[in-house]
């Protein structure tokens, strides 16, 4: 595939579909799963994660059989030769939709260079669709979306999350969640991090940061925020490292103002 606007809206076309169809597996197995796993402490899997993420892969390496493929379930696919990336996560949420929790979601995102170009963000649960490419804007249901216009951060409101090592490390992020709850009209915990990116997008929350995420959970809620007249960064401000796990997005009217706080000195 190429980088034209006629090839890009083809490709998330595509995309969108893969999404659905790991969604209806989802839907399918929402409230009758029979068997939910550890891979580490806190971090779940299910056999609906499974099977979504083989549907999305079929339909993905059926259009575009020379791309990289990186799955939350399954990892990297070659061939490695290619400049294209798919980042996927077949189940944004999984302790959400073992719960029966209804914030969660398919995420499919696809890099190039380094850079996300389209992505795809799917709520089965709230019957919520996000898609965006370069170039192209961002929709929520096929209708336009746009960042918020909040510009001061005692009138905003925050999203972030909780790594799964949380219990392990210092650099938990407890201490920002504190300290930008103070200071703002409150931060939001949602569980799924490309729902988080996705309600930046739309205008439902000012600003996300959150630390420990692989690119499968950031990669379509980038260009989702960016094309929605938004800004993504490290914390510093500095221009996104996928390899950090580490993203702050905003409205681009707070973004200085919240790389500033976010760089607080760590507790003694």
């Amino acid at each position: 595939m190429g980088s034209s606007s006629l090839e890009l809206k083809k490709t998330l076309e595509i995309a969108t579909m893969a999404a659905r169809q790991g969604a209806d597996i989802l839907l399918h197995f929402w409230g009758k799963l029979k068997k939910i796993e550890e891979k580490s402490a806190g971090n779940l899997v299910t056999e609906a994660d499974r099977l979504s993420e083989q549907k999305i892969i079929e339909v993905i390496k059926s259009h575009f059989p020379d791309h990289q493929i990186l799955a939350e379930e399954s990892g990297l696919s070659s061939p490695r030769s290619s400049e294209y990336l798919w980042a996927i996560d077949p189940l944004d949420g999984t302790t959400n939709y073992a719960h029966q929790y209804p914030t969660a979601a398919v995420s499919i995102g696809l890099i190039y260079q380094n850079q996300a170009i389209l992505g795809v963000i799917y709520n089965p649960f709230q019957g919520e669709l996000y898609c965006a490419a370069k170039g192209l804007g961002a929709t929520l249901n096929n209708k336009a979306i746009h960042v918020s216009t909040t510009s001061e951060l005692s009138k905003s409101l925050l999203a972030t999350g909780f790594a799964y090592d949380r219990n392990e490390t210092t650099d938990n992020n407890y201490r920002e969640f504190c300290h930008l709850t103070s200071l703002t009209q409150g931060v939001r915990r949602a569980g799924a991090a490309s729902l988080d990116l996705a309600y930046v997008a739309c205008g439902r929350i000012d600003g996300y940061w959150e630390r420990g995420l692989k690119p499968w959970d950031i990669a379509a809620g980038i260009i989702l925020v960016e094309e929605a007249g938004g800004q993504v960064s490290n914390y510093n401000s500095t221009p996104l490292n996928f390899q950090s796990g580490r993203i702050l997005a905003t409205n681009h009217h707070l973004h200085s103002a919240l790389s500033q706080e976010l760089a607080i000195k760590p507790l003694a």
